[in-house]
């Protein structure tokens, strides 16, 4: 099996996904979309990952490699494989579906709860009915047509969604690590203007680890639910 993912900007990699994919036995291969790195060919994977990055979806003009990234997702999409998009990755997915990203009401940066939304019968992946989460973004977008919600949060209405069995996009980002967090401050530390949505630098890097270990665990149990694509279609 072949998990692939693609990367934004050098401090937003993998985090315990990685560990997790390793543990199920996947080989893992990556395009750093920064670096000019090529993209593969859809035969090449079985699981595509798509991480979070500063830019907005619709910054072609500065990052012309948005293009070739969105028309390379929309790909394997139409081929049925599991896509997995985090932050500005879920914004890919449900861009090249059809649907727009815009600026969200406020920024959302920080840990705070989502609220899972229940769909009895429906073949969804389901979340608790409350989770506290890693939140660093800005923009919002509109739910693909056809796609399911899953998620919401008090600041930001659409958190996560599913389209079909394989596609699941979170605006959020349960692959936090210690690492991921001191990348996220150092990096885009000029993002934490204090605000009803916003918590500060050493609120962030305090972050408990148990706090970290249920966003893991969470996590995996997405993985595990795309990961059962992956082996009915082998």
């Amino acid at each position: 099996m072949r998990a692939h993912y693609l990367q934004h900007a050098p401090f937003e990699g993998l985090g315990s996904i990685e560990s997790w994919l390793r543990e199920a036995g996947y080989g893992i291969t990556a395009t750093q979309l920064y670096s000019g790195d090529l993209l593969p060919d859809t035969d090449q994977l079985d699981l595509l990952i798509v991480m979070g990055g500063p830019m907005s979806v619709n910054d072609e003009a500065e990052y012309p490699w948005l293009g070739p990234e969105k028309t390379f997702i929309r790909s394997v999409i139409d081929a049925g494989k599991p896509v997995l998009g985090i932050c500005l990755g879920a914004q890919l997915i449900a861009n090249v579906m059809g649907s727009q990203v815009y600026p969200n009401g406020e920024r959302e940066i920080g840990w705070f709860p989502v609220q899972g939304l229940a769909h009895a019968g429906a073949d969804v992946f389901s979340f608790p009915s409350e989770a506290m989460v890693l939140h660093w973004h800005g923009e919002t977008f509109e739910l693909p047509y056809g796609a399911v919600q899953l998620a919401r949060s008090e600041a930001c209405d659409n958190q996560a969604f599913q389209l079909g069995r394989h596609v699941i996009g979170l605006q959020f980002h349960l692959e936090a690590t210690p690492g991921l967090l001191t990348g996220f401050v150092e990096s885009s530390g000029d993002d934490l203007t204090p605000s009803r949505y916003v918590q500060s630098a050493d609120t962030i890097l305090a972050t408990d680890s148990s706090r970290l270990e249920a966003a893991s665990h969470l996590m995996g149990k997405v993985l595990e639910y795309l990961h059962g694509s992956v082996t009915d279609a082998i």
